[in-house]
């Protein structure tokens, strides 16, 4: 290990986004704006899957808990990106930084999972349609929310474990929003080939793998319907088209961050606030937009509390 002059980092900075100062203040408010939408759109879905007896179904309670995730996910990143935006010094210390990639890959392992399992609702519910109640029982929904959070904790476990305890003595410049394992590991003071080899099988492989997983589920079910019916097709593309934009959607700048992990990419930050702020603000836009039943629901509860 060669320490520099025995000098300890106890502090990062984050480059963030560079600009005239007018393009800070309007990133500053579109964040600002789409944030407080994610955290109130969320929030209404929760509500309304809890207190709308029509929505006492296993979907929407797999859906309820999608959009908890989404909330903690954005949350882990955009308020710090956010008073970022208005700071000269954009420092994080360690050990926020370490807690921030902690909570990161949890939330997003539990996703990844939640988002399975939500397949796996939507293959039964039109593939097996009479025994949609017997199968997705309440055993079966609580045995898919215990493992989404165990397999998040096992999955930042398995990286933080090796990451918390690294040695930082020299750069401490992180060019991204926010503090993302592969930057951060680059900035050790020792060799971490090893570790950015686990980073990339551990992250990358995981979502790639759940990526291509959810795409032979969903082409199981479409399969399965085109041929015990013609017309059944298009109520199945119906039904899954939202599924498959939430899937592409969180999957996509996933993946594609991991497949560059430790090289420069100038589209690095674009993707980072794609996966961090929009997906969890469109994900609840496409499932009430979408779902008459949901909208319904709203509009009922909404007419509940004005009384």
């Amino acid at each position: 290990m060669d320490l520099k002059n025995g000098s300890v980092v106890t502090e990062f900075i984050l480059l963030g986004f560079s600009g005239q100062w007018e393009l800070q203040i309007f990133f500053f408010v579109a964040f600002s704006l789409i944030y407080s939408a994610t955290v109130l759109g969320n929030i209404l879905i929760m509500v309304t899957v809890t207190f709308s007896s029509t929505l006492h179904s296993p979907m929407y309670f797999l859906l309820g808990n999608l959009s908890f995730l989404d909330m903690c996910l954005s949350t882990v990143t955009t308020p710090k990106m956010i008073t970022d935006l208005l700071s000269e010094h954009k420092i994080i210390s360690i050990q926020a930084c370490m807690t921030q990639m902690f909570f990161m890959h949890f939330f997003g392992g539990a996703e990844m999972t939640l988002l399975i399992a939500m397949a796996f609702d939507r293959y039964v519910a039109i593939c097996k349609p009479l025994h949609y109640r017997t199968i997705m029982s309440h055993r079966l929904l609580s045995g898919f929310m215990i493992l989404s959070w165990i397999i998040g904790f096992i999955h930042t476990m398995s990286q933080m474990v090796l990451t918390v305890n690294l040695p930082f003595c020299g750069p401490n410049v992180i060019d991204n929003i926010f503090c993302d394992l592969p930057l951060v590991i680059k900035l050790a003071c020792m060799e971490t080939y090893m570790l950015e080899l686990f980073v990339i099988a551990d992250s990358g492989l995981l979502s790639f793998i759940c990526f291509i997983l959810l795409l032979v589920s969903y082409t199981v079910i479409l399969i399965t319907v085109q041929q015990r019916s013609s017309g059944g097709l298009s109520k199945a593309l119906s039904t899954l088209s939202a599924h498959m934009i939430v899937v592409t959607l969180f999957f996509g700048p996933c993946i594609f961050i991991y497949a560059w992990p430790f090289n420069s990419f100038a589209g690095n930050k674009v993707l980072a606030v794609f996966y961090t702020v929009f997906t969890p603000f469109l994900n609840p836009i496409i499932y009430t937009l979408r779902n008459q039943k949901m909208q319904e629901a709203m509009r009922k509860l909404h007419r509940h509390m004005v009384c």
